[in-house]
């Protein structure tokens, strides 16, 4: 079969793979939206169309690798040495030491459920899905506001280097267990217990291994923000803040053990929060909670059953990561299926942020703003700090539709990104373009699944 044959099933393919899609929603937002001017699934054929045309043109168009080795240039006169400095970093980090301490408390004196204490308002909505957003946009803020990293410790043995990137992987998941399983998003004083034995099991592991050493392979968001940080034009380098192309810092991701699992975390656990948003995994829970509540008690039936499906996510999304690299290596090239899977795990990282983005934008924007009122009477004291106490949550300054729009641009524009880094390091990787470019075959049917799963997940709140 010719290159152009092949093309032409793939893009047939992925066309027909998004045709049954079903009406789509905002998961986490507003349920029900009103009818949009062009038909739901014309927005599956068109993104699975942009993909394919953006796959041809970078084929036809981007013969070389561009970003593999990228300019670096520091902001002008003293203003990167003064804003990447240890002075300002160290302002950042007891800022971040004392909003974790207000959340704390706030958790438990502030009383009264999740919708009027600032400690489940803050951690999962302004610290866990609005740093995404920062992060991609200003770089890597966490790592100078960290609590945790701002307490140094010198460590007293070498972190193992055949735990790499595992530790945080686990930690990560066991977070997202936590928001969306445990159901203690839901009661103040649990979640806190939980921020509380996070810090402190962090600060004993950064007491053995050290700061920087736990920070880079152990502490799962210096990993999960640092991520999504490299897709910004911001870097810091030697304690001086410069810029660098867009996108450019993911090819120089490094991939100890454990980072692709931790990119399948990422993915997996937003795919299955998107997924349980449903009708279809609302009645199968229920059935599998009613087959096991004998064995497992009626309480704890639920969490089994959710902790299933939470890391059923995960191996859906590292399953159809590794059909991809598997397709990758059987065009040639003498390159092992562990290489390759390290080599582009890094072109996975604008899928996730662009899951994260869709699913919970309208949680940020909506739910959001309960922070501005929170913020005024953290202790539910009755104060009035920031004179915003008695500001209400909008919901007419972003209409249903126009956030389907963003959540279908983002989806789109995180996957073409995606493309453009596999294609970059194949370039890289294999002697001949052409053989890159066919190994890229595999990596356009992953992106169209990812987009395809991602429209779908979508789906789900009105499903």
């Amino acid at each position: 079969m010719t290159q152009r044959a092949r093309l032409a099933v793939l893009a047939a393919c992925a066309l027909g793979a998004l045709a049954p899609a079903p009406p789509a929603a905002d998961a986490h937002g507003l349920v029900q939206r009103t009818n949009l001017p062009i038909p739901e699934w014309l927005f599956g054929w068109a993104a699975a169309l942009v993909l394919v045309v953006s796959f041809a043109a970078l084929a036809l168009l981007w013969p070389r690798p561009r970003l593999q080795e990228p300019a670096w240039r520091p902001l002008p006169g003293a203003l990167g040495r003064v804003l990447g400095g240890r002075v300002v970093e160290a302002l950042c980090g007891a800022i971040g030491v004392a909003l974790l301490a207000v959340v704390i408390v706030a958790g438990y004196e502030g009383g009264g459920s999740s919708l009027d204490n600032l400690a489940p308002t803050f951690i999962l909505i302004d610290f866990w899905v609005g740093l995404v957003f920062v992060s991609a946009l200003l770089g890597d803020v966490f790592r100078v506001f960290s609590p945790w990293r701002a307490i140094r410790l010198p460590g007293i043995r070498p972190y193992p280097e055949r735990w790499g990137r595992y530790p945080a992987a686990l930690a990560l998941l066991g977070f997202t267990w936590v928001e969306l399983v445990s159901g203690w998003g839901d009661v103040p004083g649990e979640l806190t217990n939980a921020a509380v034995a996070y810090t402190v099991y962090t600060l004993a592991m950064q007491a053995v291994f050290g700061t920087e050493a736990w920070s880079r392979g152990g502490e799962a968001f210096a990993v999960y923000f640092n991520l999504f940080s490299r897709l910004s034009v911001w870097e810091r380098r030697d304690g001086v803040l410069g810029v660098r192309p867009p996108l450019s810092g993911l090819p120089r991701l490094d991939a100890p053990p454990g980072t692709v699992l931790f990119v399948a975390v990422m993915i997996g656990t937003v795919t299955f929060d998107g997924f349980s948003q449903g009708r279809l995994w609302k009645d199968l829970s229920v059935d599998l909670a009613g087959a096991i509540d004998g064995i497992v008690g009626l309480d704890a039936a639920p969490k089994v059953v959710g902790t299933l499906g939470l890391l059923a996510g995960v191996l859906v999304v590292g399953g159809f990561y590794r059909l991809g690299i598997d397709g990758a290596r059987s065009v040639g090239g003498e390159l092992d299926a562990g290489t390759l899977r390290r080599a582009f795990v890094h072109a996975l990282v604008p899928i996730a942020t662009v899951y994260v983005a869709a699913h919970y934008l309208t949680f940020l924007l909506f739910e959001g703003q309960a922070t501005f009122y929170l913020a005024s009477d953290p202790l539910g004291r009755g104060w009035d700090v920031f004179g915003t106490a008695s500001r209400a949550i909008d919901y007419t300054y972003v209409s249903q539709n126009g956030s389907w729009y963003l959540q279908v641009a983002f989806v789109v524009a995180g996957h073409v990104a995606a493309l453009a880094l596999a294609h970059d390091r194949a370039l890289a990787l294999y002697p001949d373009a052409r053989l890159a470019v066919r190994s890229q075959y595999w990596m356009l049917a992953v992106m169209v699944g990812f987009t395809s799963l991602a429209l779908w997940l979508l789906a789900q709140a009105t499903a």
